[in-house]
């Protein structure tokens, strides 16, 4: 059956993949998520971990789906994703990877991410170290999930620190790539 959502004043259809986590509504962390973040025109923006596309579907809607990467380590999400972006007219661009390894794209302002932390945190620091030099200086990782320590500690560790909205039960972290040489240079002059 699927399901419809709105966003940007316009009504999405979804379809549903059984194999899919929250096949057939929109999971409370990722809408949690969504009501964080604030989409302009022309951002660049990658949805990690797209499942059925739903989070860069709503940005596409803002920012322009030629703006919109979407990718999923799993065959079934990433047919999923274009399906639900053919079905809506929003040609994003899909990717299947293992977090960044087949995207060949850099320069992010905003890396969403509801990653799976029902696991071990060995996705979660993928996603966060490698996404660090994906995004473009003053670009955002965002993501979502309700563990605070291991997430705080590991964004800050890596981005040099990281805000914390808690939102529905779930904490969203927001870690922002700076320029450290331009920064320091400043504080020394």
């Amino acid at each position: 059956m699927g399901y419809r959502y709105s966003c940007a004043g316009r009504t999405l259809t979804l379809a549903p993949v059984p194999t899919l986590f929250s096949p057939d509504h929109p999971d409370a962390r990722t809408l949690a998520m969504l009501s964080t973040v604030t989409f302009r025109q022309g951002m660049r923006v990658l949805d990690l971990g797209c499942g059925n596309g739903l989070v860069g579907l709503c940005a596409a809607l803002t920012v322009g789906a030629e703006n919109v990467w979407f990718c999923d380590v799993d065959p079934d999400a990433v047919d999923c994703a274009r399906k639900n972006a053919d079905t809506n007219g929003l040609p994003v661009h899909i990717v299947l990877s293992d977090a960044y390894d087949a995207l060949d794209v850099s320069g992010f302002d905003l890396i969403l991410s509801n990653p799976p932390y029902h696991t071990d945190f060995a996705v979660a620091k993928r996603f966060i170290e490698k996404g660090f030099n994906r995004l473009k200086i003053g670009g955002e990782l965002v993501m979502v999930t309700k563990r605070l320590d291991w997430y705080r500690n590991k964004l800050t560790s890596v981005f040099g620190g990281v805000r914390v909205t808690e939102r529905d039960g779930y904490c969203i972290f927001r870690a922002q790539r700076r320029d450290y040489a331009r920064a320091n240079t400043r504080k020394k002059g």
